[in-house]
């Protein structure tokens, strides 16, 4: 199955369960969730999974689905069930977090996508900025490029006090907890068309080298740890 664009079913549905999060609802609705929500989201998933993986085949990404049923242990006060759904392509274990990983996320009111680097233990983000110390011209020449291009921007919680100095091009990477290259737009014509697989994928691979950096710090960090 090709993607073909979501339909604003897959809004209406999503709209829905925030405002309704509760089993009867679900249920009630869990044909258009099917056919409007996952489907699409599945075969888009598949689609930039597939592309990427012909294109960078020695690469072992794997292709994840959330799921809309919430952690029953962390509910937290919230419904049973997210008001969003999304992929990611990421290489590692069923532990993703502190690792580059490709994403996709829709939800009622925004769709998002890009490549985060979430949640690095501290002595991995330690690494990172020493490897920045010693070696400033690898990442300047990434976020030189990263700076030409619009389709994406950099976000990620920073710390409250500076973790050093480095260079005021290197300033916004070097003091973060996380990083994340986000595009992120509210429901528009591109979230209805097929080509929105196309723009995901351009992207990806324009993220390519920076996703390489992070997996290249991971890998040496792991690699110190044994």
């Amino acid at each position: 199955m090709s993607f073909e664009g979501y339909s604003p079913d897959a809004l209406d549905f999503l709209w829905g369960i925030r405002f309704n999060n509760e089993r009867g609802w679900f249920l009630a609705h869990k044909e258009d969730y099917q056919s409007h929500v996952l489907a699409p989201t599945r075969a888009l998933g598949e689609q930039v999974y597939d592309a990427m993986h012909e294109k960078y085949p020695h690469e072992p990404f794997l292709l994840k689905m959330s799921r809309i049923y919430r952690d029953a242990r962390r509910l937290h006060g919230q419904g049973p069930y997210k008001d969003h759904l999304w992929f990611c392509i990421r290489a590692g274990g069923e532990d993703w977090t502190g690792r580059p990983t490709f994403y996709f996320e829709i939800a009622p009111d925004y769709y998002s996508y890009g490549m985060g680097f979430w949640a690095p233990k501290a002595s991995l983000m330690e690494a990172y900025r020493r490897r920045i110390d010693l070696h400033p011209q690898e990442l300047e020449k990434l976020v030189r490029k990263f700076n030409r291009q619009t389709q994406f921007v950099l976000t990620g919680q920073e710390y409250k006090r500076k973790k050093g100095e480095t260079s005021p091009l290197l300033e916004p990477w070097y003091n973060r907890k996380s990083l994340n290259f986000q595009h992120e737009l509210p429901p528009d014509e591109r979230l209805f068309s097929p080509e929105l697989a196309q723009d995901i994928i351009t992207g990806f691979d324009g993220l390519m080298p920076l996703y390489k950096y992070f997996d290249a710090l991971c890998a040496a960090e792991a690699a110190g740890e044994k």
